[in-house]
């Protein structure tokens, strides 16, 4: 950013909450299904129909809030929100305005600023007051087809109409792209370790938009704000608010200054691009859906709410630090996923060490899970299958090179360790006797390198156990073989 501005940057989210029906009628809100299929009067906004209020989406709703450390109202109130859109079969969609389900949170992150590769330099805390969430539906997809120099045709699915959302709504905190990304993934992260939604921007069940304006630093006066929609992937969008801070710190040097409006970011020119000027919440006319009584919820469900609410995952990052001496970057990659976290504690737990047990699911265990697509909650390798593997390796019963080849077979056919390691015939010996014969057989047959070895040339050395090695088909324990054979020579 050019010396002597600053960034001034609010979002907004849209996370679809993870019921099996929509927020206001029974539709499913299964994706892939044919288009419009999942629709009813209700969501279809046809004259006479009622909406009823899913109580699993105040359930989710809930997660969510705490999750973010929101404060759940005991009282909200649903309203409608007027606006024409060939996506809106109403006219008019409900949300909440005034007095939104949950309010009032301060959100704690660790971010960190990018160097021109991509790479996160100095991780630093920051604490974003999240304004609201409130709860609404969600509008019907537009889809069009065609290129401007031929003809265009537009489809409406409804399929989508109805989807219970969380809409997540920040002050203006952020002060940079990276920041926004960095919050962006914390909300994504946080929502689908409560279970309260998919959180998967390629499904479109999350949505961000991100609100930026620019002022010299020192201002305390905020200038006109762009809003920043359609981002459909958070690098996208830290690009789009990159973009968006220098556009318009060129504007206001050059006195053309900037409109409240609306931009969408084009990811072949790698530029926003002017959607429509903005609209003030007056022109969407809010008022009370009379249809729907007030949302009351009472102390006991948000106290049994927040009984059941996991570990989140800054929390566990810090404890894994503490409790089992992880690197910083290392616990943040085993808390980047509830099944994946829980898997490495039941490992470390099972085979009473932490680092290799780590050292293993970040390597082999996330390798394997990359090629197979696989979650973690769905391996065939359990946490205790791999908690033996490594009490197997620290036994001395194979090495490293086994070790690996026993676990991918593993995790493709869920075998036990013994019964892979029979299988392939990586027994080690660990009969000193035994290997001793061995190693008295190869100094037998190398005297020339047993005299150079004595006189000083140290590097023969592997050439012994090289020797060892292929003489006991690699089955000798390194570890003993090492020190007999030095102290034999």
């Amino acid at each position: 950013m050019k010396e002597g501005w600053e960034a001034i940057i609010g979002m907004e989210v849209h996370a679809q909450l993870a019921t099996a029906t929509k927020i206001f009628c029974g539709c499913s809100v299964e994706v892939g299904s044919e288009p419009n299929s999942n629709t009813c009067p209700v969501c279809l906004g046809l004259p006479g129909a009622l909406p009823v209020l899913n109580w699993n989406a105040v359930v989710l709703g809930a997660k969510a809030a705490l999750a973010l450390g929101l404060e759940i109202q005991n009282e909200s109130i649903f309203a409608r929100k007027n606006y024409f859109y060939p996506d809106l079969p109403k006219g008019y969609q409900i949300s909440q305005y005034d007095r939104p389900f949950s309010a009032n949170g301060t959100l704690k992150l660790m971010t960190a600023e990018r160097d021109h590769h991509g790479h996160a330099m100095e991780w630093k805390p920051i604490s974003i007051h999240i304004q609201r969430m409130h709860l609404e539906e969600d509008a019907g997809k537009n889809v069009h087809e065609g290129l401007p120099e031929t003809d265009k045709y537009s489809y409406i699915d409804l399929n989508r109409a109805g989807t219970p959302l969380a809409e997540i709504v920040t002050g203006p905190d952020f002060r940079s792209s990276w920041q926004a990304y960095d919050y962006v993934n914390h909300i994504r992260r946080v929502l689908q370790w409560v279970g309260a939604s998919d959180a998967d921007m390629e499904k479109g069940n999350l949505r961000c938009e991100a609100n930026v304006s620019v002022r010299r630093v020192g201002g305390a006066e905020f200038n006109n704000k762009v809003e920043l929609k359609n981002l459909n992937s958070v690098r996208f969008m830290q690009k789009a608010i990159e973009f968006e801070i220098e556009r318009q710190i060129a504007a206001h040097e050059t006195g053309e200054g900037v409109s409240q409006e609306t931009r969408l970011w084009d990811e072949k020119k790698n530029e926003t691009r002017l959607m429509r000027s903005k609209e003030d919440a007056h022109d969407y006319r809010y008022f009370p859906e009379p249809d729907l009584q007030p949302l009351a919820v009472s102390d006991e469900f948000i106290e049994a709410a927040k009984r059941e609410m996991p570990e989140l995952p800054d929390s566990m990052r810090e404890r894994f630090i503490a409790d089992y001496e992880l690197s910083f970057a290392d616990a943040t990659q085993l808390t980047a996923d509830r099944s994946m976290a829980d898997f490495f504690e039941t490992a470390a737990r099972h085979s009473l060490n932490p680092r290799l047990a780590a050292n293993w699911v970040l390597g082999e265990f996330s390798r394997e899970l990359n090629h197979s697509t696989r979650p973690a909650a769905e391996s065939l390798v359990s946490a205790e299958d791999l908690a033996e593997l490594i009490k197997t390796i620290e036994a001395g019963s194979i090495n490293n090179n086994q070790a690996k080849e026993v676990f991918a077979e593993m995790f493709a056919t869920g075998k036990p360790v013994a019964q892979v390691i029979e299988e392939k015939g990586f027994e080690q010996v660990s009969d000193a006797g035994e290997i001793e014969k061995i190693i008295d057989q190869v100094i037998g047959n190398n005297e020339a390198q047993v005299t150079a070895f004595r006189s000083g040339n140290e590097k023969l050395f592997g050439f012994f156990v090289g020797q060892v090695m292929k003489a006991s088909e690699g089955k000798a324990n390194p570890k003993i073989v090492n020190e007999l054979l030095r102290s034999k020579l």
